[in-house]
């Protein structure tokens, strides 16, 4: 293969790869944005996931038209994901509880969760989704050298990533240009502020945690359902996107422009895991598998270093709860 072929394929497949992290990034930015923080994303992903594999069998053999189907899954995963990001909503916003221990605990708690729902299926060959999502074609029309094998890397893909594309830009239009998304950004920067002007400042942000676990439930039913996935349900096969797409959100500086630009760069990171073997640059497993973790901490690091005493955008009331009573 040649080496704008390697190219190509190393950045389809980090596409591919960074769609889960992508959503589940765009959900905590909004969640974040209205103050809350959310580290339960892992297990969020894992629920979503799970949801995907079980309602796909079902959906996928049922008789439906299989985008029907589909469909349905995607919907089930965000469902499922805003009714896990409920549970932190009730435990940080009514209870008052730490924001930090609740997403650990919901992280563990969704992970194993999920492990327990699908450990029967790990030995049964038979269980595996055989309609998946269908991988588009649309820049094989474009023949123009080099540019063609560009748009190869973005067009060429299943619709989860369109609409991980289109997501970035609602998502950012929402939060920018309109008044909604100027209460959401309030809330996350003085509460006190936005309540006086009469926003529902609870509420909101019930709201936006069960959108940001609506998000993480799509991007574990991507893990699934994808183009790209084998459809099996496999323990690990979250492995640290959620704590990923955390990272993402700082290095993003919560902007959801940036965060679409991140996503494909963790994702090449992943891709290197399996593209290193496959081309013969690298065989060491243990060393592939640490490279995205790596990426994470570097990414982190040079995000602090290159704005040190500088705002990086981080949400002023982030995890500090909100009492109206203590205004």
């Amino acid at each position: 293969m040649s080496g704008l072929g390697i190219f190509q394929d190393l950045f389809s497949a980090a596409v591919a790869v960074g769609t889960p992290i992508l959503f589940t990034a765009i959900g905590e930015i909004i969640a974040e944005k209205s103050g809350v923080q959310n580290l339960g994303l892992e297990g969020m992903m894992y629920m979503g996931a799970i949801t995907a594999f079980l309602s796909g069998l079902a959906l996928t053999s049922s008789g439906l038209p299989s985008t029907t189907a589909l469909i349905i899954v995607i919907i089930l995963a965000a469902i499922v994901g805003a009714l896990v990001a409920s549970i932190h909503a009730f435990l940080c916003l009514s209870l008052r509880a730490n924001q930090i221990v609740s997403g650990l605990a919901l992280s563990i708690l969704g992970t194993g969760l999920s492990y327990y729902i699908g450990k029967v299926f790990i030995s049964d060959p038979t269980a595996i989704i055989k309609t998946r999502l269908t991988q588009f074609t649309f820049a094989d029309a474009v023949q123009i050298p080099v540019v063609g094998e560009i748009l190869r890397i973005f067009l060429n893909q299943d619709i989860l990533v369109y609409l991980a594309y289109i997501m970035v830009i609602l998502v950012w239009f929402y939060m920018y240009k309109t008044q909604k998304g100027l209460d959401l950004r309030a809330i996350g920067e003085n509460p006190g502020a936005a309540d006086a002007v009469g926003v529902n400042v609870k509420l909101s942000r019930y709201v936006y945690v069960m959108i940001g676990g609506a998000f993480a439930g799509i991007g574990g039913s991507a893990l699934i359902i994808s183009a790209s996935s084998v459809g099996q349900w496999g323990q690990g096969m979250v492995a640290g996107r959620g704590w990923i797409a955390i990272a993402l959100v700082i290095f993003a500086r919560w902007n959801p422009k940036l965060v679409i630009w991140g996503a494909y760069l963790f994702g090449v990171a992943i891709a290197l895991v399996s593209r290193a073997q496959v081309y013969g640059w690298f065989n060491n497993i243990y060393i592939l598998n640490m490279v995205p973790y790596v990426a994470t901490i570097v990414v982190l690091m040079v995000t602090f270093i290159f704005s040190k005493n500088k705002d990086i955008g981080e949400p002023e009331a982030l995890g500090k709860p909100y009492d109206r009573e203590e205004r």
